[in-house]
């Protein structure tokens, strides 16, 4: 069974859920604020925090383009000065990263362009997450499989043929393991637009273990979407929502998070193998299926009817099935009301 490990953490559909919290532009510039929401991850019992490497200056140049979108939560937003507000300092991250270790629980990132691999790479992060809008981007790609770390990349926006030129462009670079996230690219997304049904195909597509990237409001996408086979799902997380912040709008907070891990664990558990019959579990539980009872008292040579004969709980008569052949017979002995019935007394 196809599984992929990170850190300690085996992760494919023979393991729960591996919960990922993505802080994104969340810390609202403020460090302190930053290391609270790996706390709060970690107390939440996330497996993950996510953070995104870039600068302003290698995601875009000042001035060449303002969001028009009217659907956006970025509308007339300039580019630039968009990332410039939600980036998170490079020099944030050992801190982040120490902190995560100290509270158990795994750290890495988004490269969003080479320099950033050779930093995250001193820093020695266990895997590479690959967003949306960075699957095309194959120099990028080359550069994360020359790593050997196992590499999560979201196919949001991507063509399936685009999606297998970028597993083909890391496979081929030196990358062995490889999760695929479902991902609709768009912030919210509404479950109309989230199409989990491509969960299992993806999965079957290529082989690989698959998860959600889910920005969906809430925890029922995710949930739903471990129920298809998802074995990573991956939120955005922030402290309060009423905080603000360039990604609050469409991010869990921390009892929501809880929420996810404690359901996405109970789906996963729930799924089990197919089964049918009494499970050992159920055994106690088959004594309150109906059987056939005596009602009222009941004289020797007395006909059942079924004025003097019930079906009812528990199971410890005669299977309601009988009960035509039972009709019309007659008591062998006295039987008193609230006596199973049995063969025996016929």
């Amino acid at each position: 069974m196809l599984e992929v490990t990170i850190g300690n953490r085996k992760i494919g559909p023979a393991h729960r859920p591996f919960i990922i919290a993505e802080m994104s532009g969340n810390h609202n510039q403020s460090l302190d604020r930053a290391l609270a929401i790996v706390d709060a991850a970690a107390d939440a019992g996330a497996d993950a925090i996510k953070l995104q490497t870039y600068t302003p200056d290698t995601m875009t140049i000042e001035g060449v383009h303002t969001i028009e979108d009217p659907n956006s939560l970025w509308k007339n937003r300039e580019l630039y000065d968009l990332y410039r507000e939600a980036y998170t300092p490079w020099e944030w991250h050992q801190a982040l990263f120490n902190r995560a270790r100290e509270r158990g629980i795994l750290a890495f990132s988004s490269p969003f362009d080479e320099t950033a691999v050779d930093f995250l790479e001193s820093l020695q992060v266990p895997a590479y997450k690959i967003a949306s809008f960075e699957n095309t981007d194959l120099p990028l790609l080359k550069k994360v499989a020359a790593t050997g770390k196992p590499v999560i990349i979201s196919t949001g926006v991507a063509t399936v043929a685009e999606i297998d030129e970028a597993v083909r462009t890391l496979q081929a670079n030196g990358c062995t393991d490889i999760i695929l996230l479902k991902c609709t690219s768009t912030y919210p997304s509404s479950p109309e637009n989230t199409n989990l049904r491509t969960i299992p195909h993806l999965a079957q597509l290529f082989n690989l273990p698959v998860g959600l990237s889910d920005h969906t409001m809430g925890v029922g996408a995710s949930v739903a979407a471990v129920a298809l086979g998802a074995c990573v799902i991956e939120k955005h997380f922030t402290l309060r929502r009423a905080d603000g912040g360039v990604d609050s709008a469409f991010s869990l907070e921390p009892q929501e998070l809880q929420s996810l891990v404690v359901e996405s664990e109970r789906a996963f558990l729930a799924l089990g193998t197919i089964q049918y019959g009494v499970q050992k579990a159920e055994k106690n539980s088959r004594l309150y299926k109906r059987s056939i009872y005596v009602a009222k008292d009941v004289q020797a040579g007395e006909p059942f009817t079924k004025e003097n004969i019930r079906i009812i709980r528990p199971n410890e008569g005669l299977e309601p099935k009988y009960l035509e052949q039972v009709l019309n017979k007659t008591a062998k002995t006295f039987i008193k009301a609230g006596t199973p019935l049995t063969w025996e007394l016929l």
